[in-house]
């Protein structure tokens, strides 16, 4: 066999295997690596959950907040608002990519210029979300052990501790370079101490206790009056406001663990999205492509595009429905 022959066999970047050139297979690569990347951090997110099953927040209590509808829960109404965002995005990367296959220039700016605006709409409502989520809306009271108790009235509506709670005038003296302390900046003290609750519950009747652990129902067990003012006083050991990387007024730490890594990096992959969004939009406004009678470039970022929402929905039904 000729050397031209044998060359001749051997695919050269065009249009073989599967009919996909080469750009196409190696986005499809790195849509199925990444696919494995993020069904670990699922997998590791539904093992937990299933290890602490009695403990885990309840999402309906936990995503309840909508923008400038202060003072209302609605129930994973803005999160379902963010997944019909993107959802929609992805309809209009379908219609960009559609339009690219007839080289009609006009309809791709348009459908890429909507599929920009529903990407940064949703990064901005995860910032926001985070944002709430760390802030905290009621507060709570972490254990010696590490549990945290909530207070609900006796109808089992969430108690805020500032609704019961009056915050004492207490000094403390800052840290300073005389003291031995370099470079050593303070955590912020919590709002309140343990024993200003304690005070605040004793004086109000209709505040109890409540745990994180389920009950059969499936509901948080609340706790007698007597069994909270034990609670309070014997266990009680930091007040904590919002959720962290070390604690979660909401339950366990590792469901904020878990809320802040998978959901930060989609938000990252979301966010790569829109600026490779925005690099292919000028080249499509400066008429790169229509030059190159080929729209391929944006069928490219048109798969990354769909796989982002396509993990959004597993993302959403793992945090907020199961």
């Amino acid at each position: 066999m000729s050397t031209a022959v044998a060359e001749g066999k051997t695919w050269s970047g065009g249009n073989e295997p599967l009919k996909a050139s080469y750009g196409k297979m190696m986005m499809w690569f790195f849509i199925v690596s990444d696919a494995l990347t993020f069904s670990g951090f699922l997998a590791a997110y539904g093992f937990s959950r299933f290890k602490f099953i009695s403990e885990w927040p309840i999402a309906d209590e936990v995503f309840t907040h909508v923008p400038f509808l202060h003072g209302q829960e609605l129930p994973m109404i803005y999160v379902a608002f963010m997944t019909f965002i993107l959802i929609m995005s992805s309809v209009t990367m379908v219609l960009a990519v559609d339009a690219g296959h007839h080289l009609n220039k006009a309809k791709v700016t348009l459908y890429m210029f909507l599929t920009i605006i529903g990407g940064l709409i949703f990064v901005g409502s995860q910032a926001w979300e985070w944002a709430t989520f760390i802030k905290g809306d009621y507060g709570a009271v972490q254990t010696k052990g590490g549990n945290i108790l909530q207070f609900v009235d006796t109808d089992g509506h969430r108690v805020a501790l500032r609704d019961f709670v009056v915050a004492g005038h207490t000094d403390r003296a800052a840290h300073e370079r005389k003291n031995g302390l370099w470079f050593v900046d303070e955590a912020p003290l919590p709002p309140f101490t343990v024993e200003e609750v304690v005070k605040g519950l004793e004086s109000h009747e209709n505040v109890l206790v409540r745990t994180q652990l389920l009950n059969e129902h499936g509901e948080k067990t609340v706790l007698s009056r007597e069994e909270s003012l034990k609670q309070i006083k014997e266990n009680g050991k930091l007040v904590v406001e919002g959720a962290n990387l070390h604690v979660n007024e909401y339950g366990s730490p590792l469901f904020a663990d878990f809320f802040f890594f998978i959901t930060g990096f989609h938000g990252f992959h979301v966010f790569s999205g829109v600026v490779i969004n925005i690099i292919i939009f000028f080249n499509v406004v400066l008429g790169t492509y229509e030059r190159r009678k080929s729209y391929e470039m944006v069928e490219k970022v048109g798969l990354y595009w769909h796989f982002v929402d396509l993990v959004w929905v597993f993302v959403f039904t793992f945090f907020y429905l199961v």
